[in-house]
């Protein structure tokens, strides 16, 4: 003969010890969401075109950016602009990291050195280059340009040769907020 709970002491009993363990296990029911940072570009609007200057058809310079809403507790900042739109896969146009908390934007035509007074430094990006290389896209179909900032509760060391993938496993378990401007280029 079986014997059966009834399915309100299942519930009772059982109920609050899934809700506990999903309370205090991160990412695993874990919602609390990170702090919402406010990013964008004097050169173009979330959503439009980037101007030629900062593409592989102009001067293939970074364009300045501007950010607000950094969480207290912040120590350093993070940029990566990625195009998901490749047809490789995801490129990688810029890595910078190590940015004073205290900034509040990053100005146009940042130096293509490793280490940037003022700035930050840089990591590598597609194109196997250190600094910003712009959108350059084969021609068709416009390309998305994300131009994501993280706000970390560290000075996190991705170690040497700095890519973006180094970087993000870095920053596991640092964020506290994040924020993105998107811009489209297409030749």
């Amino acid at each position: 003969m079986k014997i059966r709970a009834p399915k309100s002491l299942v519930i009772a009993v059982v109920f609050p010890i899934v809700m506990a363990i999903l309370a205090v296990s991160p990412g695993i029911g874990n919602t609390a969401d990170t702090a919402k940072i406010e990013i964008r570009s004097p050169a173009f609007a979330n959503g439009d075109s980037i101007p030629e200057a900062y593409t592989c058809k102009g001067a293939d310079k970074s364009p300045a950016l501007e950010w607000s809403g950094i969480p207290a507790g912040a120590k350093s900042l993070a940029l990566i602009v990625e195009d998901p739109d490749a047809p490789g896969g995801t490129f990688i146009h810029w890595v910078v990291y190590s940015i004073s908390a205290d900034r509040r934007g990053l100005p146009e035509d940042v130096a293509k050195d490793e280490s940037v007074s003022g700035v930050g430094r840089q990591g590598t990006t597609g194109f196997g280059k250190v600094g910003y290389h712009g959108p350059c896209p084969p021609p068709g179909m416009p390309h998305h340009y994300h131009f994501r900032l993280y706000a970390l509760d560290a000075e996190v060391d991705p170690g040497s040769s700095v890519d973006a993938s180094k970087l993000e496993a870095a920053m596991q378990g640092h964020i506290l907020g994040s924020g993105e401007t998107v811009g489209l280029f297409q030749r």
